[in-house]
């Protein structure tokens, strides 16, 4: 620096500005080094500033979940499932059980990979590699720190392996869990439905809020209605852990709670009694009590195994299910709805009773009528008919005529009344409204005016009208009833907490319990007419179906399915044209203990229901019967009995053979055995039946 100041000094006199110029220099030199410092000083205070920003907000802000983190990264939580409730009928008899089983889960350790291992765990478990990856990207968006479902009722050679492979594959895991056993044979399958491992279009629905991926939820049937009840609440018990993933001790255990079991109206006798009525018939039966609206029985074939569902069932399986064309997954009794035919007459014969038209219309049927200009047949010639012999001989002339005196809104207001074109609030998902028409119906639906024409069609339960089963049992149990009719149901509502019973009837909303005026005049004519329907002497239309000493009563109905003449007296050849076979009975005749409604899909005709009605009739009959010990006398069998007895005077004279294989003839202490029929006579009154026996034996 001195000789550069020495050199400027020297040539002062050359050039005067330059030693100005060279001092400038210097000092701009000098300043450098202090900014340079002060922007050093100030990054140092902005780095130590943000550090410990940072680190205030790790202990201090974020303490609790940065303590969870690093809790989880050394305690892993093993699900402990909750068993689902079991289903009793009403006399307390199981009906639905749970079986123990065991499932692989997969933990998804931090910063493990588990490619490596896919190939072992595959063949371990008898999977392939492209399972376990289809399972990992299915869950893809789960937590990391939840069990992933990878395997379900593995077998014990497949729990063997995972235990063999623990410390090389920490992240297989098994868990414990109660799985669903049904009846056999698809027994009540549609009406207590199934229960499968929870969708993604499920877990976008607000009504599943709560449940997590792998959860297994109710699918139908009353596995659905009343799944928030039977699941039940799981638990975890927390396992301590390596860096590897193994686990070397145990923290504690949250118990799951068991679901609520639950008592169903359903009766087990009742419910065999349909079963084996309808047999392999397409079709429903409903019985229940029109007092309560109790269920007692509901068949739906086909039918299928919901133990299938209880393990996951296969896609070959689910994809036969869905594309039969004979539905097995659709509850016939509650969502296959068809024209009632005939059995909408005993709801023509309130509504032209109630309007004071139908006491003194009079029909001469001489096989159909002309309305319109257009003949509606009759399946016979009945003659002189009125109300009191319209029900049993369901001449379709009467009726005809009797719907163009009424017309079609006066019709629909009593159909809505008794719950046609709506649903009846079961407590069972996925139920179909029907139909009942009218000029508004029309209007809002085809955007057409309605035809008088149309009109006569309706009034034999043709033309656009449909029923479900369910509909119909309790329309024509709460008209036998005087007019009260009540919402059927499933589940006893004491079985309920009272929170529970309103969001049910919220979630299946319908006609519920309601109450018609009826004159007691009207209901007798009515009443009288269905008994009527099922006596030989009357002749109506169910005849073949009387049950001695019953009080059975009912209306047939023939549903076409296609475009036949009303009057058709032939039963296609072709199963598909057949029409659909209808029959709601009831026993006694008013105020009925019991409603059978049964729809035989493309049965021919209704008589032939009414014999399905009248076993399950007489099985309810029997069985209150027997409760009431109230038996009708029968005619005493023989009653097979084994004896062993010793004679000596004569040890071969009753038959029999030697006790003693080794004893010979004519041994006098040889005792004998023998099997023999008594026939035992009539006690009678105020004998002991001990003493009767004993004059058998004799």
């Amino acid at each position: 620096m001195k000789p550069l100041i020495d050199i400027f000094r020297r040539q002062r006199f050359r050039n005067p500005s330059a030693e100005q110029d060279a001092r400038s220099l210097l000092a701009t030199e000098a300043d450098l080094p202090s900014i340079k410092l002060t922007v050093f000083q100030y990054v140092i205070v902005i780095v130590m500033a943000v550090l410990i920003f940072g680190l205030w907000r790790l202990q201090i802000v974020n303490a609790e979940s940065w303590h969870a983190l690093a809790e989880a990264n050394r305690i892993r939580k093993v699900p402990i499932l909750a068993p689902r409730g079991q289903l009793f009928d009403r006399d307390g008899r199981l009906l639905v059980d749970n079986y123990p089983s065991v499932s692989a889960f997969l933990v998804r350790e931090q910063g493990h990979s588990l490619d490596p291992d896919l190939p072992l765990i595959a063949r371990g478990l008898h999977m392939t590699v492209e399972d376990i990856q289809a399972i990992l990207k299915k869950y893809r968006t789960a937590p990391k720190y939840q069990p992933l479902p990878l395997k379900q009722d593995i077998t014990p050679d497949e729990q063997e392996f995972i235990e063999a492979h623990r410390d090389e594959m920490p992240e297989l895991e098994t868990v414990d869990e109660q799985r669903r056993l049904y009846p056999k044979d698809g027994f009540a399958a549609n009406l207590i439905g199934y229960v499968g491992e929870v969708s993604e279009e499920m877990l976008n629905d607000p009504r599943y809020a709560y449940y997590e991926p792998g959860d297994v939820v109710g699918k139908s049937g009353v596995e659905e209605s009343y799944d928030a009840i039977l699941r039940g609440q799981d638990g975890s018990r927390d396992v301590l852990v390596d860096s590897h993933g193994r686990e070397v001790g145990k923290l504690g255990t949250e118990r799951s709670v068991p679901g609520k079991n639950l008592k169903l109206t359903i009766d087990m006798d009742i419910q065999r009694a349909a079963e084996n009525a309808l047999g392999d018939r397409e079709g429903a039966i409903v019985a229940l009590d029109p007092h309560t609206g109790e269920v007692l029985a509901m068949v739906s074939r086909p039918t299928f195994d919901p133990n299938q569902f209880a393990v996951k069932i296969g896609r070959d399986e689910w994809n036969k299910l869905i594309t039969d064309p004979d539905h097995p997954l659709l509850n016939k009794a509650i969502q296959a709805q068809s024209p009632p035919g005939s059995t909408f007459k005993i709801l023509m014969s309130l509504a032209g009773l109630q309007e004071n038209v139908a006491q003194d219309l009079k029909v001469n049927c001489q096989g159909g009528a002309t309305f319109y200009g257009h003949f509606y047949g009759c399946d016979h010639h009945h003659g002189a008919v009125d109300i009191h012999n319209a029900i049993p001989l369901s001449c379709d002339t009467y009726y005809y005529t009797l719907a163009v005196k009424l017309g079609i809104d006066t019709i629909a207001h009593y159909a809505h009344a008794v719950g046609f074109g709506q649903k009846t609030g079961i407590d069972l998902p996925d139920e179909i409204t029907g139909v009942m028409p009218s000029t508004a119906w029309k209007l809002k639906t085809f955007h057409e005016k309605w035809f008088a024409g149309e009109t006569v069609s309706v009034g034999i339960g043709q033309g656009a009208v449909a029923a479900t089963p369910i509909q119909l049992a309790r329309a024509l149990g709460g008209i036998a009833s005087g007019g009260v009719f009540k919402r059927p149901h499933v589940v006893f509502p004491d079985e309920l907490p009272q929170e529970y019973r309103q969001a049910i009837a919220d979630s299946f909303p319908g006609t519920g319990d309601t109450t018609i005026p009826m004159d007691a005049a009207n209901w007798q004519t009515i009443t009288d007419g269905m008994a009527a329907t099922t006596d030989g002497s009357k002749g109506g239309t169910a005849y073949a179906s009387h049950l001695q000493g019953i009080d059975f009563a009912g209306k047939t109905g023939t549903a076409q399915v296609v475009n036949h003449s009303a009057g058709a007296t032939s039963v296609s050849a072709i199963k598909s044209e057949r029409a659909n076979a209808w029959f709601v009975g009831m026993a006694p005749r008013r105020n009925p203990d019991i409603v059978v409604a049964v729809f035989w899909q493309h049965g021919g005709w209704g008589s032939g229901s009414a014999h399905l009605a009248a076993k399950v009739i007489e099985a309810y009959v029997d069985k209150q019967r027997r409760l009431d010990h109230n038996l009708v006398a029968q005619t005493p069998q023989p009653v097979e009995v084994g004896a062993v007895w010793s004679q000596p005077n004569d040890p071969t004279g009753l038959g029999g053979r030697p006790i003693d294989p080794h004893a010979k003839p004519g041994d006098s202490d040889s005792a004998f055995a023998g099997h023999f029929f008594l026939n035992i006579p009539e006690v009678p009154k105020g004998a002991v039946a001990a003493n009767a026996l004993a004059e058998a034996v004799k």
